[in-house]
């Protein structure tokens, strides 16, 4: 099974940016996807961004042209470049993977998240 630790959250004012990193360990051989996610207080989790093997990254809308992901598998760490950051993106940031052959959506193994708070 892989394991995620991610790092890189805190708090800026509104327009700043801040870096997410993920570093992956374990068995990493099975891993077809991974992704980012966040959850705001009272709010259901949301998928922020993923990047999968075989079709590259792919955005949620709210997030397009601000923020940007990328797998470094020498370096067994996903990243998420945030930009223009706004007080709508404050949540727990969480890391996660998916296993070949489950289905797109199903990602199983996940980290404990980073915080992230944007202020106005």
């Amino acid at each position: 099974q892989v394991q995620l630790v991610e790092s890189g959250g805190g708090s800026v004012q509104a327009g700043g940016s801040l870096r997410l990193s993920c570093a992956r360990s374990g068995v990493t051989y099975n891993i077809c996807s991974m992704g980012w996610f966040r959850q705001a207080p009272g709010r259901e989790r949301e998928r922020v961004a993923t990047f999968t093997i075989d079709a590259g990254p792919t955005y949620a809308d709210f997030v397009k042209g601000r923020f940007a992901i990328s797998l470094d598998n020498a370096k067994n760490t996903l990243s998420l470049q945030m930009n223009d950051l706004k007080p709508e993106d404050t949540a727990m940031y969480y890391c996660a993977a998916r296993t070949c052959g489950r289905p797109e959506r199903n990602f199983d193994s996940w980290g404990q998240g980073t915080q992230v708070s944007v202020s106005s």
